[in-house]
């Protein structure tokens, strides 16, 4: 049986230059409702983190979690998904500094815009505000990255910077760790400490 992976990878392909017979087979078969459109895959497993914590699948409710790879391609797939194409709901997750691109991206797909919820910085941020530097490199100490934590704070460009924007910054330091992290940063979350943006969307599926 198919599952969401299979239409997110379609929807992928089709906005890639694909055809789009594949994308609109998926989204009916599977029920297909709304679609979080996430500019990367550190938001989408933070997304799905916090729903896992809520006891909710957003899979089986016909919500699709799709990472863009880029605030940037919001007016493609927001063409290819809402009004003018597929007629999905779309929700937005974003960085206050790309809402731009997501206001003109689902205006110009004639698709609602008060479901854009933003990030005062980006997620990280968020998150690392919410739970608070001390908890952060515990989480960092469980995962065994410590070591590289402190070595990367010990570097001349970290010097003067606090260490929330050092934390931030080693998040994105290496491949994959983000995505890592967007996970286990959620699942630490207090329930009351959730960002509000995060929470806000969650609460808007």
């Amino acid at each position: 049986m198919a599952d969401m992976g299979f239409f997110q990878e379609a929807v992928t392909a089709w906005a890639a230059g694909g055809p789009g017979e594949p994308a609109r087979e998926l989204a009916e078969r599977l029920s297909v409702r709304t679609v979080v459109l996430l500019e990367g895959p550190s938001d989408a497993e933070a997304v799905d983190a916090l729903a896992t914590r809520r006891g909710r699948d957003l899979a089986a409710e016909g919500v699709c979690v799709l990472s863009m790879g880029g605030a940037m391609s919001i007016g493609r797939f927001a063409r290819l998904l809402g009004p003018p194409g597929l007629g999905l709901r779309l929700i937005g997750l974003c960085d206050e500094a790309e809402r731009p691109y997501y206001v003109r991206g689902l205006e110009r797909a004639d698709a609602a815009q008060e479901h854009i919820f933003v990030c005062a910085a980006d997620l990280e941020d968020e998150l690392i505000r919410a739970l608070g530097v001390p908890r952060v490199e515990e989480l960092v100490r469980a995962e065994g990255d410590l070591r590289a934590l402190q070595t990367f704070q010990r570097q001349p460009a970290q010097q003067g910077r606090t260490p929330h924007q050092q934390v931030r910054r080693f998040l994105g330091t290496k491949k994959g760790r983000k995505i890592r992290y967007g996970r286990v940063l959620v699942e630490a979350l207090e329930p009351d400490r959730v960002p509000a943006p995060l929470d806000d969307l969650l609460v808007s599926l």
